[in-house]
């Protein structure tokens, strides 16, 4: 995974609720979802989340505040402090380590009933032998039984279009407008794309601009799959947003 992966999510980590109309509702409502979705698993309703991904707390803490026990990893230490103090502020309860998805087998010592990575972070993985290493560590922590849940862009959608530029989302909040936007430059190949997100704030009349780069793979379905599998797990199910209510496409698969 290259540096610039850290980097991204070491910069947007006091930033990142930015993205939000409202940051606090998208968690409880992400939270509701993921919550829907375990329970019609299939599975007994499973208590233990490990998410390997966590950013600054997005899904973990929507779930821990529905009852369930929540370890929180991340590679950025930022973003994992800054779960931290969100959830003080939440007066929720969560567990945390920062640890590379890669290497959860040795950097985190418990197994669990779910391990959770969404938001499209597999997607950083850019080469397939490090996306094959995250798979067999995120099956490594689970349970016989447990179920691993993760998110991706749309990317045949994605694909054929090739967007170079995402349309302006400007948010008027009590704190001052935000303008927000992202500028995508392609590989000559169409295998990886590079984002800007550039964030524009209105404060005391004055304008500032920050601007956050991550780099990302076009993660077919198919491969993901093959590497879950190829790291044993079983039954691999996917859901459109309007099957499941989440915003991208998630994909559950079994540990036998």
């Amino acid at each position: 995974m290259p540096d610039s992966v850290l980097d991204f999510y070491e910069g947007l980590a006091e930033e990142y609720h930015l993205l939000f109309a409202d940051w606090e509702q998208s968690v409880e409502r992400q939270g509701a979802v993921l919550d829907a979705l375990l329970r019609r698993s299939g599975a007994p309703p499973p208590r233990r989340v490990l998410d390997c991904a966590c950013g600054i707390g997005t899904q973990a803490l929507g779930l821990a505040a529905r009852g369930f026990g929540v370890h929180a990893t991340d590679l950025s230490p930022s973003a994992v402090a800054r779960a931290e103090r969100e959830a003080r502020a939440m007066h929720v309860s969560i567990t945390t380590g920062v640890a590379d998805m890669r290497m959860l087998d040795w950097q985190v010592p418990d197994t669990f009933d779910v391990v959770m990575a969404c938001d499209n972070a597999l997607a950083h993985l850019l080469e397939d032998s490090d996306l094959q290493d995250a798979a067999n560590a995120m099956a490594s922590r689970l349970v016989p039984g447990g179920l691993l849940v993760a998110s991706l862009r749309d990317n045949a959608a994605l694909l054929e279009k090739r967007p170079r530029f995402t349309a302006e989302r400007v948010l008027d909040t009590p704190l001052g407008r935000r303008v927000l936007f992202q500028v995508w430059d392609w590989a000559v190949d169409d295998r990886q794309y590079t984002v800007r997100q550039f964030i524009l704030r209105q404060e005391s009349g004055i304008w500032h601009t920050t601007e956050h780069t991550g780099i990302y793979r076009l993660l077919e379905r198919l491969e993901l799959e093959r590497a879950l599998t190829q790291a044993g797990l079983v039954d691999p199910r996917w859901y459109s947003p309007e099957e499941s209510g989440f915003y991208q496409p998630l994909i559950t698969v079994r540990k036998p």
